[in-house]
């Protein structure tokens, strides 16, 4: 699976957890630039990744996401 592939899963994982479908994320994206993108729904867009591409993400690797492109490499290195 490619990044860009990689991406559009994302997205729509964002619109769904956001519960907005005309909802953008590229990979630029951070917490900053979504409204209501708080610790909280971090988590819970961490495990939302991981039911959608089967995986866990380490401890290491959820810290260090600053973007949703961080997010995107993370799962490439997965799938």
């Amino acid at each position: 699976m490619i990044k860009e592939e990689i991406l559009v899963k994302i997205n729509e994982i964002f619109q769904d957890a956001f519960d907005n479908e005309e909802l953008e994320v590229t990979a630029a994206t951070t917490a900053n630039d979504v409204e209501g993108w708080d610790s909280l729904m971090q988590m819970n867009l961490i495990e939302m990744v991981e039911d959608e591409f089967g995986f866990q993400f380490t401890m290491d690797e959820a810290s260090s996401l600053k973007n949703v492109g961080d997010m995107v490499d993370v799962v490439a290195s997965h799938v």
